[in-house]
């Protein structure tokens, strides 16, 4: 069955069952690296994509729930040369250890800070609550979103 979305601001059509996890669309048929497999039950984050804006676990979100809408992943999150100031920050703040989580980190923080520009920590703690990261680097990454909400400036 052929379905029909927007990935990073290019129609694509695929040749999907619709029950198929959006992840494996976004992996295996378009090449699109960005989302990791983690846990496959929507309990790490790491396969965090944006549908329509929204942040979504990939792994369990069937790719028929994604026909007609936008998809982001991490690879379309900025343009070429110019990082989202979410990827700045995360950079400034060197936040990636292993880095397996950090796209969906990302992901679902850049969901947060277009819907809250200046988070409390209690808003980064729920938005960033089904991100989990093995390695501990969460207090990194609550700075990392302080100084993406506060124009790069810690």
């Amino acid at each position: 069955m052929a379905i029909s979305l927007k990935v990073n601001g290019l129609n694509r059509s695929v040749a999907a069952q619709p029950e198929t996890p959006l992840l494996y669309v976004l992996r295996n048929d378009l090449e699109l690296n960005g989302a990791k497999y983690g846990c496959g039950l929507a309990q790490c984050g790491a396969c965090t994509v944006h549908l329509d804006g929204e942040p979504v676990r990939a792994c369990v979100t069937p790719i028929a729930r994604a026909a007609g809408k936008r998809v982001t992943t991490l690879e379309g999150l900025a343009k070429p040369g110019h990082p989202h100031p979410v990827q700045q920050a995360w950079l400034a703040e060197q936040v990636a250890q292993c880095g397996y989580c950090q796209s969906g980190q990302i992901m679902s923080a850049a969901a947060l800070l277009a819907k809250v520009p200046h988070p409390t920590d209690a808003d980064i703690d729920d938005a960033m609550a089904g991100n989990l990261c093995r390695c501990g680097t969460y207090p990194r990454i609550r700075r990392a979103i302080h100084r993406a909400a506060n124009g790069g400036k810690s």
